[in-house]
This record gives C-alpha cells, structure tokens and sequence, in this order.
C-alpha cells in the first residue's frame, strides 16, 4: 500500500432523478454561447443524445454535434474530431456517450492548441493543458471515463491501445442520470459492468492501493456484485441501475488514487490488435488473471468476501472466503453470456507470441500487479483464453 496517495476529482457530480438537466444551470451560471456535443451514431439512434440536447437548448446556447467516432477508435480518428471541435469555436463540451465518446471529448479539452496533437500526447502526456470546460454523461455503467484522467487511444502501428494520462483531462462536471443506461442492450450493458468490476478489483488489489482507492473501489466492488445481474437483465431495475451508474464512477475514482493492473494490460493488445470491445477484453481475462494473482491477493479477496456477502456467510477461512470471491465473479462472467475465449474472435494460436510482446510493453500497468507478470507468466495466461 502506498505511504502517500491522493485524489483528484470532478469539480462537481450531479446524481438522481432527471439529474441530466442540471446542464442547463451549468451552461447559463457560466455564460456559456456555444457548446460542442460529443456523441456517436448509436446514442444519436436510440433516441439518448435528445436529453442532453434538450438541455443545452434551454440555457439558450448555441451547438455543434460531432458524432463521426467510430467505435474503439484509434488516435487519427480521434485527432480528426479534435480538429473539427477545433473549428467549432466552442466555449463548453458536453460530451454524451461511452468511453470512447468521453474519452475523445477529453482529450479535445485540451487540445485547442496547435502546439501538440493527440500523437504527441502519446509520447508525451504531461503537455497537455485545460483549454474548454467539460460536461460527461455515460451511457453505460461501466467505464468510469467520466471521473478518470486518462484517454485510451489505439496506436495501430503497435497494435496496442495506450492510455494518455494527464489531470488536466479530468472532467469539470459530471452527470449520471440513469435514464441514460435505462434501455442499454444486455450485451453492452454486461460487457462495460464487467469492465467496472475489473477496475474495483484491480484497484483494490493494485500496488498502488491505499486508504482513498480502497474506500470506492469496496463499495464500487459491494455495489456491482449485488446489483449487476438485475441491472443488466430487467431492463426496469432503475434501482439496480442507479448503483451500477454509481459503481462505475466509483470505479473511476479508484483509478485516479490507484491503478488497474495486469488484467487491463494483457487486454489492451486484444482491443488494439483484434477490436475486441475493451470490456469484453477485461471480463475474458478477469478470472485467469485473478486466479494468477490469489496466492498475493488472499487476504484482499477475504476482506471483500467480508464487505460484499450479504446473504448468510458459510466461509470462515481466509482461503474460503477468498476462492468464494473468485467463484462469484467468474459466475457473473458466465452468466452475462461474456465470451470467455478468444477463440470466439478468430484469434490463431500462432499470434500468442505477439500477444506476450505486446501486452508485456504495457508496464505503466503491470508494475501495479501484487505478484510480478513475467513473460512467460503471460504466454500462460494468454494460453488459457485462447
């Protein structure tokens, strides 16, 4: 555990009922004339971006839709975004999708320079300074990019996706209003609550875990285990909804005081290289990696055992209660139809040593991990999925 930590966050969060509509105080309070609206097709489709739209129309101001991402988008189609938002001659984003959506948006605030670029970014994060404020409203419950200071990028002349860290990025304001996940497909509402899970997990069991990461990643941990299967099966749990909507800024926040370890960082070369969506990449290699990490990671596992389990508690040893809580998430896994296997992705058995190569660059990741990844330690996990 870290001697010293600390966290950054969000200069204001709105939650609830209808909490969407508090963009049009926000934008009036700051005099606001033109906002860019991030977004993509398929929030533009299932009749979500007409929330906030509505919103940005009552304060009066003017906007600019940029909806032209595609989906785990690399860093040129992210730099072509930006340098249309560039042209907009926006005062204000307010950005409604996914991570991608977000995480796009995010990296526009602070590029209405023309000193640097996304690429540059890629090299060199540090650069990268506040320009226009920013308002994040997820459409899923999972990535936590509304609160986090990172923007994931797929490099595709490393076949890797790489994480632009910088807390200039973190967001001013954000929104979470669970009418934005209400009609989520199960499919993608499964995929980014598992992606949430991996990071309480891995946040809590990080090297970099400390007193402010472990205080959201528990209950982000406590609040998806017991709510995720209802959210994602009941397309009327707006409760179940709500705490995953929670879970997952929760889960956020962990990131910002701690770190996701080996598991994310053996899935970027799956997304970067295959497209696989980053939280199915997460839920394949959750368990495996999990697992690896059990005989470091007991007493961690058991204290959550103790925090999450609320029906009646049958385990009394560390050991139980650890292999309880590695059965739990792997269950949840299986039961949300997650694929478990890349096989389901074409994936052939003679890239394995690419796979090793890749995922071992991420270091910036696995220095996070409590029992040490070596090279041949990721053949074997790589081995197990495929």
């Amino acid at each position: 555990m870290l001697k010293t930590y600390n966290i950054k966050m969000p200069h204001a969060v709105y939650g609830g009922e209808n909490a969407i509509d508090n963009i049009t105080a926000i934008l009036k309070d700051k005099q606001v004339k033109r906002v860019a609206m991030f977004t993509d097709k398929g929030i533009e489709a299932c009749g979500l971006f007409s929330l906030s739209e509505e919103a940005v129309k009552a304060a009066g101001a003017d906007y600019y839709v940029l909806d032209d991402l595609p989906a785990e988008p690399d860093y040129t189609a992210v730099q072509n975004l930006v340098d249309q938002f560039k042209a907009s001659g926006a005062d204000m984003i307010v950005a409604c999708g996914g991570g991608s959506v977000m995480d796009a948006a995010k990296l526009a605030s602070v590029l209405v320079t023309d000193e640097y670029g996304v690429k540059e970014l890629l090299d060199e994060p540090g650069r990268a300074r506040k320009c226009v404020p920013i308002i994040l409203i997820p459409t899923t419950a999972g990535t936590g990019a509304e609160v986090t200071p990172n923007s994931i990028v797929a490099v595709p002349e490393k076949e890797l996706k790489v994480g632009i860290v910088n807390e200039n990025m973190i967001a001013d304001y954000v929104i979470l209003d669970a009418r934005m996940i209400k009609n989520l497909p199960r499919k993608i509402a499964a995929a980014t609550g598992v992606d949430a899970l991996a990071h309480c997990i891995e946040c809590y069991t990080s090297n970099k875990a400390n007193p402010f990461s472990d205080i959201y990643a528990l209950e982000g941990l406590d609040l998806i285990l017991n709510n995720i299967m209802d959210a994602c099966n009941d397309p009327e749990a707006m409760e179940a909804k709500n705490k995953m909507q929670i879970a997952a800024y929760y889960g956020g926040l962990a990131i910002t005081a701690s770190g996701t370890t080996a598991v994310h960082a053996l899935s970027y070369p799956l997304g970067g290289k295959y497209h696989i969506a980053h939280g199915v990449s997460n839920a394949i290699l959750l368990a495996p990696v999990m697992r690896f990490n059990e005989p470091v990671c007991r007493e961690k596992f058991a204290a959550a055992y103790d925090r999450c389990v609320h029906t009646e508690r049958t385990c009394t040893t560390t050991a139980e209660k650890s292999a309880y809580m590695l059965a739990w998430i792997e269950k949840i896994v299986k039961d949300l139809d997650i694929p478990t296997s890349l096989k389901e992705f074409g994936v052939p058995a003679e890239d394995l040593e690419g796979l090793v190569e890749a995922g071992m660059q991420v270091t910036r990741l696995l220095v996070n991990n409590m029992r040490e990844v070596t090279a041949d330690d990721a053949r074997a996990l790589y081995q197990e999925i495929m």
